[in-house]
């Protein structure tokens, strides 16, 4: 049984991540490719966990910079280029970050989703229920009704362009791509600074992806992504698996010790010092 510390996980993390100089992400493809083989990444490095990201893959591991003439700001020009041409799902998912997806693990994250038959229906059902609010509502209406829109068209047609509406209009835009009913499909010149996204329903800009996701089960669904984030961090504790799904601790925990055969090819459960008791480790090369 390997012991793993956190020397090796630094070490494995630096490689997987691309953060080593010699191993920098240098064009768009190798970009997709990066999502394709991570399952996930963040676009952004997030400090509260560790996670792959394009900034860190392309830049190293240094922050991101102000100006905005810094050569690896060229992760801009990939994202804005590739938003219409779906070779990922882009949108604000992992604890609302802007999360990059690979289309094979998307139907394992849509499963998971609060969408469980038309998303029509779907979204009247949680207005009534109290689950989303009116401002998620009236989005998702609009750009069902118009088509995409830029985000300044659609706070006007949704009505929320005032600025007392700026918060409740974000909170609900960020609400509906965290439960994947809307994402950013493309750049269009408009607002002060003539750039926005335009949004799109996700069932309308992947039609596939309901029946692609229908038939996989919760568990099924929930061992796949915790496979697929173990495979990009080497190693976590199951505090660090809750921190990045949000979801709740005993059901993870109740997870990774009912399935283990889940995970045997990929991680097991180790015996480390104290302070690292309840890590499971990952192929660790």
């Amino acid at each position: 049984m390997d012991l793993v510390t956190h020397e090796l996980i630094e070490k494995y993390q630096a490689k997987v991540f691309h953060i080593n100089p010699g191993n920098h992400i240098s064009n768009a493809q190798e970009a997709i490719d990066f999502v394709n083989q991570r399952g996930f990444i963040l676009f952004w490095p997030d400090p509260k966990f560790e996670l792959p990201n394009l900034w860190h893959a392309v830049a190293g591991k240094r922050p991101v910079p102000d100006e905005h003439n810094d050569p690896a700001h060229v992760t801009w020009d990939w994202k804005d280029s590739l938003l219409d041409k779906k070779v990922w799902y882009y949108a604000r998912i992992i604890r609302q970050r802007n999360t990059m997806i690979s289309l094979s693990l998307l139907p394992h994250f849509y499963a998971l989703s609060p969408n469980y038959g038309s998303p029509v229906d779907d979204i009247q059902d949680q207005y009534l229920q109290g689950i989303i609010p009116l401002e998620a509502k009236q989005i998702f209406e609009k750009i069902l009704e118009k088509g995409p829109l830029d985000t300044i068209s659609l706070r006007k047609e949704a009505h929320l362009s005032s600025s007392a509406a700026t918060v409740s209009f974000q909170r609900a835009l960020n609400l509906l791509q965290r439960d994947f009913k809307v994402l950013p499909v493309g750049i269009a010149e408009a607002g002060a600074w003539d750039y926005a996204f335009r949004y799109e329903l996700t069932h309308r800009y992947f039609p596939n992806l309901i029946d692609a996701a229908h038939d996989i089960s919760e568990i099924e669904a929930r061992s796949k992504l915790i496979k697929s984030y173990l495979d990009s961090v080497g190693a976590a504790t199951t505090k660090k698996i809750n921190q990045v799904f949000g979801w709740p601790l005993q059901l993870v925990d109740r997870l990774m010790e009912k399935n283990p055969s889940e995970y045997w090819h990929t991680c097991e459960i180790i015996t480390l010092k104290e302070q690292m008791r309840g890590y499971r480790s990952s192929a660790l090369a």
